[in-house]
């Protein structure tokens, strides 16, 4: 099996931290500073994809604030039930008119079983990302959060996320923010245990900042 269909659980990630921590410095310090880095994991399925769209340019509070309200407006959480719900109800909930189309046509896909999430599973990454992607709504970044923090895959590195680039100025200590594109080439070192390295920024993120680790996108 290749490493990008490895499942990351709790053994295989305290030892690609230990590994990282040993090969690179500056996440050493974050290890030694704060301890490791929780495992960070969402059950795979539609309330999360849905979750994870939610969070798209907003903030992460705002998101959650929404995401529970239709938790409680749908129960079970399912494609399904979620059609149900009127455009103006899920304006009150907290969707844009955007994300209420973007959600819909997933929900539809799902409810309509032209697609199931379960198919990701035996895809490997680059071919898991390029399904998801073609949803509308659905962005790399959406797609790279999914497959790092549901599907748990090993070396997902998602370049457009804000909070990873912020923390790998810090941590590397760099001038200024470093670009998605220049994300992509660091990252080369960590290589097959990205996703472990992006938990580590993450970690020193919020524990700079002293916030909880449940604020992280995941």
């Amino acid at each position: 099996m290749q490493n990008s269909q490895v499942i990351l659980n709790e053994n295989v990630f305290a030892q690609s931290v230990r590994l990282l921590a040993k090969s690179d410095a500056h996440l050493g310090e974050v290890v030694e500073k704060y301890g490791p880095p929780p495992l960070w994991v969402r059950e795979p399925g539609f309330p999360t994809l849905v979750y994870i769209m939610l969070e798209q340019q907003v903030s992460l509070a705002s998101a959650k604030a929404a995401f529970d309200r239709l938790k409680d407006a749908v129960r079970p959480l399912t494609p399904c039930n979620f059609l149900k719900l009127s455009d103006s109800e899920l304006k009150c909930i907290g969707f844009s008119r955007q994300k209420t189309l973007y959600t819909r046509l997933l929900a539809n896909s799902l409810a309509r079983h032209h697609f199931d999430l379960r198919y990701l599973n035996d895809l490997h990454d680059d071919a898991a990302r390029k399904m998801l992607v073609t949803f509308k709504g659905i962005g790399k970044w959406t797609a790279d959060i999914y497959l790092l923090s549901a599907l748990r895959r090993p070396d997902i590195w998602p370049t457009g996320d804000l909070a990873l680039a912020t923390a790998v100025e810090e941590v590397k200590r760099l001038r200024q923010r470093p670009s998605p594109e220049r994300l992509e080439k660091m990252s080369a070192p960590w290589r097959p245990w990205r996703a472990v390295a992006a938990r580590l920024f993450w970690h020193h993120y919020l524990s700079k900042r002293g916030r909880r680790t449940a604020e992280i996108s995941l």
